[in-house]
């Protein structure tokens, strides 16, 4: 079936497994982002479960990095060796480019085109003063329209709890990302309610 799908697609059939088993993985875990431009402050937070296929190989994992002399955030979710390695990556490019948004960006392509690089399996957030941004290897550097990002398997559903709390509650910030990521907890099986969250203000 999955030849059958890559023959369809017009790869050759092992490109076609690697791409389609990719596509597959859950990327276990849930990391939460909120830019605030009016309270200049940016919190991202993440849950502490690592799991290897289905089992729990720790509870107290960080995916969330200071970098950059403190003063960027960065969040992945996804392996956790490829992870650091991307970690490193940009700390790179934010070094010799300056800017949130141009590092971004070029390390999204060399993640799309580097023969290393692109086997690389993870999704990062990455936020500062300047920007909040999702960046993936296939070429996506996106800033959402709201100042909202989630990532990993519970993303989706950190972002609904985080975009209810910001209707209906008056709370701070990093207040709102944990009630968001506790809620993600009780129903995502690949996260859990050992917490880290960091806050940036400017």
């Amino acid at each position: 079936m999955v030849e059958n799908s890559a023959k369809h697609a017009g790869l050759p059939p092992h490109e076609g497994k690697i791409r389609l088993n990719r596509a597959m993985r859950v990327q276990g875990t849930t990391v939460l982002a909120i830019r605030c431009e009016e309270e200049h402050a940016l919190v991202v937070g993440c849950d502490g479960q690592a799991t290897m296929e289905a089992r729990i190989v720790k509870a107290g994992a960080r995916k969330v990095h200071r970098i950059h002399e403190g003063t960027v955030l960065v969040g992945f979710a996804g392996s956790t060796a490829d992870g650091l390695a991307l970690l490193e990556r940009f700390e790179a490019k934010l070094n010799e480019h300056g800017t949130l948004r141009r590092a971004a960006v070029e390390l999204s392509k060399d993640w799309r085109t580097d023969r290393a690089l692109r086997r690389l399996e993870a999704v990062m957030v990455a936020g500062s003063e300047e920007a909040l941004l999702l960046l993936t290897g296939q070429g996506d550097v996106i800033e959402p329209d709201d100042g909202l990002a989630g990532i990993g398997s519970g993303g989706g559903y950190a972002l609904a709890a985080a975009r209810a709390l910001l209707r209906h509650a008056q709370l701070p910030l990093g207040e709102i990302v944990t009630r968001a990521l506790e809620i993600t907890s009780e129903i995502d099986i690949y996260s859990n309610d050992r917490l880290v969250v960091e806050e940036l203000n400017w």
